[in-house]
């Protein structure tokens, strides 16, 4: 980071919305939101976006919060409570509030920055970066922030590099050659091209940066306007692309990799197929994300726990796990684990089975139980002899099977078992 970058990251707000449920993960959001998820055996979601703003030297941070909010309002107190005023920083946890108008609840990404104005101009910010708080990815934004001032845009928004027909889920950028944009497609079904590289394209990542009293002149001059929807990407953007200056910043230029990591990585883990495969590909021989990178840490909230403990050495009973990552506090009792990943306090016990497992926080896994690629969430217990992963038709019926055979477990459907 240069010291131009730097200046201008002291410069900037982070306002990261948080307030997404994430519906395609099911069961998995029913008692939180979507940012709130774990990942990576420690972390939330929102670890990613909360540790690239401080690490690229931006302490103003707001977090707009909304749907099922406990789970996360609780961690950012608990793992986010070192930043101090005394120093010039600040996380504020900005749920939706009652309004004079009566409205309790966000209408849009755009309408939570604007209800929000009054605290963000109260810290007197020259810019503002505004984040999705559900996606796993490292980045400096600095280096993004100082793309947009030398561009002089109206906008500069964040986009990643995807090849071209897996862009039809996205809302994609037609660029020239300066990088500004020329149209904002929504899920466009022929996705434009990127200039010189026929068959990528460049996918929306929900990041923009603003001067901030130029996006509060916006957001007050689209207020009034018929057909309104409050959001950035379908109002804001299109907007500034239509009438003003708005420039992509390819996530390449700005993406943090370690040594280990080949090329940029980004991951949208809003599906159970998408959470399962992420986590697991963790524990390749060489991840495609490094979570081991000092230089770019992962801040999150860090539970007291003793080291993960292997127990039993009988032939047919001995505690042993193969390419798989242990949490902190795990035991793992005369069962055999491959390829899997067991966050925080996973207790699995005698003669079990686990093949691609990812089991979350206190989870405890029943003697003789086999498991076989499932998502087990928080505190689950799966009891003594269950198989999921052999039938498929059983499996649908008792847990929730996706598509391409992940299933998903919950202490209420472990409860309706007839075992």
């Amino acid at each position: 980071m240069d010291n131009e970058s730097q200046r201008l990251a002291q410069q900037t707000m982070a306002f990261v919305l948080a307030g997404g449920r994430g519906s395609r993960l099911y069961e998995l959001t029913d008692i939180r939101a979507k940012p709130a998820m774990y990942f990576g055996g420690k972390s939330r979601i929102i670890d990613f976006a909360l540790s690239n703003a401080v690490n690229s030297g931006i302490k103003r941070i707001g977090v707009a919060t909304q749907y099922k909010a406990h789970s996360l309002i609780r961690h950012l107190q608990r793992g986010w409570s070192f930043m101090r005023a005394e120093r010039n920083e600040s996380l504020d946890i900005l749920p939706a509030s009652q309004q004079q108008n009566n409205e309790n609840w966000y209408k849009g990404t755009a309408d939570a920055v604007a209800q929000n104005m009054d605290i963000i101009r109260g810290y007197g910010p020259k810019y503002i970066i505004i984040l999705a708080g559900d996606h796993i990815y490292k980045q400096d934004y600095s280096l993004m922030i100082k793309h947009h001032v030398d561009s002089g845009a109206d906008v500069t928004v964040g986009c990643i590099e995807v090849p071209r027909m897996e862009a039809v889920g996205f809302g994609v950028m037609k660029v020239d050659e300066t990088d500004k944009i020329l149209d904002f497609i929504e899920k466009p079904a022929d996705p434009p091209a990127m200039p010189g590289h026929p068959d990528m394209a460049l996918a929306s990542m929900g990041i923009y940066v603003f001067e901030t009293e130029r996006l509060c002149e916006m957001l007050k001059a689209a207020e009034g306007k018929e057909g309104y929807g409050h959001d950035f990407g379908g109002d804001i953007i299109p907007d500034i692309v239509k009438n003003g200056t708005a420039i992509a910043h390819p996530f390449s230029r700005s993406c943090v990799r370690s040594g280990l990591e080949e090329k940029p990585y980004w991951r949208d883990v809003g599906t159970v197929d998408a959470f399962w495969q992420a986590n697991v590909d963790l524990t390749d021989f060489k991840p495609e994300l490094d979570l081991y990178d000092n230089t770019w840490p992962i801040w999150t909230y860090s539970e007291l726990t003793a080291p993960a403990k292997f127990i039993h050495n009988e032939e047919g009973r001995r505690g042993h796990a193969v390419s798989s990552m242990v949490s902190g506090g795990c035991i793992i009792s005369g069962s055999r684990l491959n390829r899997c990943f067991l966050f925080t306090g996973v207790r699995t016990h005698s003669y079990s089975e686990l093949d691609g497992v990812v089991a979350m926080p206190y989870a405890d896994i029943g003697r003789k139980a086999r498991l076989k690629n499932v998502v087990v969430d928080r505190g689950v217990k799966i009891p003594e002899g269950l198989v999921v992963g052999e039938d498929a038709k059983l499996d649908a019926v008792r847990f929730r099977r996706t598509d391409n055979g992940i299933c998903l477990i919950t202490q209420p459907m472990i409860d309706k078992l007839d075992l």
